[in-house]
């Protein structure tokens, strides 16, 4: 690829555009592999017959670390050279894929017992979580390294743009690849060699930055939350990784306690309904497990849609402010969930999570730009990550509630969500200014 003619440059940065696809690839990558493994992982737990419980916090359990090192590996970014990085981050993606594939197939092999094969897969899934995590920040900081400041916000939202996409292509491609032998456990290992092959042209086409070269701007990278199912990023990881470095700003800050407070209520209803969706859709359609994934799939690429298009159509369009988006995103989605917990058919399912997901692709960015509001520009970096941290947080314990709640009863989940939801918008009525 080096020996191959230079193509055109990025708009003001000294990327050339193969450059600015190759750093795309490993963050699209990351987030299509995850997304993909999350509408598959309700069939694969009902197949092997471990309780749906174990199942979601064997895959969640790699959100909690992602959370916990993604500010980690942005510092390191900027101190152990950012292709290096992106490496670590895509191979850690390639290893615990590939790992968690072979845990899994010997699983639905018989190989070995449910347990054994949950435990093994969720020791395989950290992987993901510790070193998949680098892949945003050191792509960011290595974009944002060889572009002017002037056009970093731009450059950086396109970059970001990958995470939103892979929301749709990793469940969109999931049922294409439960192939013979391997099964459900296909999509792990075809994400691996696509992440293989991206890797490799990484190694070979994007120029080394261990070292001073022309074009070369200071620029860092900054956390972003965990890539998951209908969660579009809002944007405050590019707001973190524009602005420079400031002192640590406190969730507990009086101008955005209240906003964060709203966004980690929102994201919590959010994380708990998402874990029971395949679940849900599996026991409501009355389907085997094995074949369940294209079903899985549609409500899935339903709920990304959805998102998108509320924070890249209509939230531009309609103009409202912060506390209008958490207000209208709160109602809308308690609506959705109630539609989606009386549904009997895949149509009032998709019908009823498409809802859902559009209600929270308002909330997310009406807390990140309430928060955002409230705080001088020199403070912009800070509070960004404050919101990516309130954004990943609800992942840590919300999935596993909401899944005792569905072992207590399918509906519970759902009605639990939209009572949270429309205590959220009572609230903020009288609360959020």
């Amino acid at each position: 690829m080096l020996l191959l003619p230079d193509r055109p440059r990025v708009a003001g940065s000294a990327l050339t555009t193969r450059h600015f696809l190759l750093l795309y690839a490993a963050m699209l990558v990351a987030a299509a592999g995850n997304t993909a493994l999350q509408s598959v992982m309700p069939a694969i737990g009902r197949e092997i017959g471990i309780a749906d419980f174990w199942v979601t916090v064997s895959y969640t359990w790699s959100a909690v670390l992602w959370v916990i090192l993604a500010p980690y590996w942005a510092r390191q970014s900027d101190k152990h050279g950012r292709k290096a990085l992106t490496l670590v981050g895509v191979g850690g993606f390639i290893a615990a894929n590939m790992l968690c594939g072979l845990a899994l197939l010997a699983g639905l092999k018989g190989v070995l017992a449910g347990g054994l094969t949950f435990g093994a897969f969720a020791i395989c899934r950290a992987i993901y979580g510790s070193l998949g995590s680098a892949t945003p920040s050191a792509t960011q900081a290595y974009l944002a390294s060889r572009t002017r400041r002037t056009s970093r916000v731009e450059a950086l939202s396109a970059l970001s743009s990958s995470f939103s996409l892979g929301t749709i292509v990793g469940p969109a491609l999931a049922p294409l690849f439960v192939l013979p032998i391997v099964g459900l456990a296909g999509p792990l290992f075809v994400f691996a060699l696509i992440a293989v092959i991206v890797f490799v042209a990484i190694v070979i086409g994007l120029p080394d930055d261990t070292k001073p070269r022309h074009g070369h701007r200071s620029g860092h990278g900054a956390a972003m939350s965990y890539p998951s199912l209908a969660s579009a990023p809002t944007g405050a990881s590019v707001i973190a990784a524009t602005r420079p470095r400031g002192k640590e700003l406190s969730w507990k800050d009086p101008r955005i306690r209240r906003w964060i407070t709203a966004g980690v209520i929102a994201g919590h209803a959010q994380a708990a309904t998402l874990a029971c969706i395949g679940f849900f859709v599996i026991d409501r359609l009355h389907l085997a497990p094995h074949g369940s994934e294209e079903e899985i799939s549609i409500v899935m690429m339903a709920g990304a849609a959805a998102t998108l298009a509320a924070q890249w159509g209509l939230i531009p369009r309609l103009h409202l402010s912060s506390r209008s988006l958490i207000l209208w995103g709160s109602l809308i989605a308690a609506s959705g969930l109630v539609v989606t917990m009386f549904a009997s058919d895949l149509y009032g399912i998709v019908l009823g999570f498409g809802l859902t997901s559009l209600g929270f692709g308002f909330t997310r960015p009406g807390f990140t730009s309430g928060a955002s509001l409230a705080v001088p520009l020199a403070e912009q970096g800070s509070v960004a990550g404050v919101v990516t941290a309130a954004n990943g947080s609800p992942y840590v314990l919300a999935p596993g509630v909401g899944m005792l709640l569905y072992a207590a009863d399918p509906h519970w989940p759902f009605a639990a969500g939209a009572a949270l939801l429309v205590g959220l918008a009572l609230w903020a009525r009288g609360r959020l200014g």
